[in-house]
């Protein structure tokens, strides 16, 4: 899945970062402990989840990922998000589109109208929850650098369509900051910063802030919603979720296969070489001991790095990745199984009531 976010990302420190009255992280420490995402003007009406909801709506079609700049402000160890705007869909015709100049010209324009216009993270959308990709390590690093308590919050339509609001927060561990700016991505390199999948991501608790006014109206519109209406979210037409869902895990699962494969190639390229090493060692010392029998001088030491040098490694930091989005894979399967269990227990229920 491609980002978008690849180029602006690493300009992200250009835009500059304000904590407003936030303090410092201490080294180590997550620059943020929670999220809160707070709407963005009273006579507007609208929330910042609304947007990110229509532009998806508005741009999204299928598998297509949508993106955009999230904005707000550091207060202590809260980040509020106040505002946000969509990136527009381009071609690769469009040749003449800088990503980062029209950020800088949506701030700016935000900055005239007196609204939030500080640079805080981007946000995406994922299909079925693909959203562990190199792509997004690589845009996440690069806002994370330049922005240090940076978020990237992830849009599940598909979840989001079946009655929940899905919307996570994401950072970047420090352990995996590290090794992203050594860029030694090497399986020494990783094994020794004790990376695995399950520590490559940190989720941020999110907290969706409503004005009193919202609230009012989001409790009329619920009292004035018919019971009908409500009865459809216990719907379990579940299969084509479901089939999909296990059909991306299983393409997943083969690429890890495939990955297994070339990491046991690898070793046997690795003990092959060794064995032919072993074997040249030997025959240069059995030379030399007949060259010292006919008083010879011995054969001139030589660089054996150079005459077999050893195979490259594959690439562990997509394995990582690829077994981070199974594990994403197996939680959705999970909470979506346990989720219609859940619906046929008040189905059942309802049913009873009625009869």
């Amino acid at each position: 899945m491609a980002s978008r976010k690849e180029g602006s990302g690493s300009a992200g420190g250009g835009f500059g970062a304000s904590k407003g009255k936030g303090k410092a992280a201490a080294a180590g420490d997550s620059a943020v402990k929670q999220v809160q995402i707070d709407g963005v003007a009273l006579s507007a009406m609208v929330q910042v989840v609304l947007k990110i909801i229509k532009h998806y709506q508005e741009e999204g079609q299928g598998n297509e990922v949508v993106q955009g700049v999230l904005l707000g402000l550091v207060v202590d160890d809260r980040l509020e998000i106040t505002n946000c705007f969509p990136f527009p869909q381009h071609t690769e015709d469009d040749a003449d589109f800088d990503e980062v100049q029209y950020q800088m010209e949506m701030m700016r324009s935000l900055r005239h109208v007196n609204i939030d216009h500080l640079h805080v993270g981007w946000y995406q959308s994922t299909y079925y929850g693909s959203f562990v990709t190199r792509a997004l390590l690589d845009s996440q690093f690069s806002y994370q650098h330049a922005i240090e308590e940076s978020v990237v919050l992830i849009y599940d339509p598909i979840k989001t369509a079946q009655g929940s609001l899905s919307l996570k927060a994401y950072r970047l561990t420090p352990k995996l900051m590290e090794v992203c700016k050594e860029k030694d991505f090497s399986p020494e390199a990783l094994k020794k910063a004790n990376i695995a999948y399950e520590n490559m991501f940190e989720e941020v608790p999110i907290v969706i802030k409503n004005s009193y006014l919202i609230n009012v109206m989001l409790w009329e519109l619920e009292k004035k919603s018919a019971v009908a209406d409500r009865h459809e979210l216990l719907s379990l037409a579940s299969s084509n979720h479901l089939g999909k869902s296990l059909q991306l895990l299983m393409d997943r699962v083969d690429e890890m296969s495939q990955d297994i494969v070339k990491y046991n190639t690898y070793l046997r390229n690795v003990s092959k070489q060794q064995q032919q090493k072993h074997q040249y060692q030997q025959r240069r010392q059995q030379e030399n001991i007949q060259r010292q029998s006919r008083g010879e001088p011995p054969l001139p030491e030589e660089d054996i790095n150079k005459l077999f040098k050893p195979p490259q490694p594959p690439p562990r930091m997509e394995s990582l990745l690829i077994a981070g989005q199974i594990n994403t894979y197996c939680q959705n399967i999970k909470e979506f199984n346990a989720q219609n269990l859940g619906k046929l227990f008040m189905a059942q229920a309802l049913q009873d009531y009625n009869n």
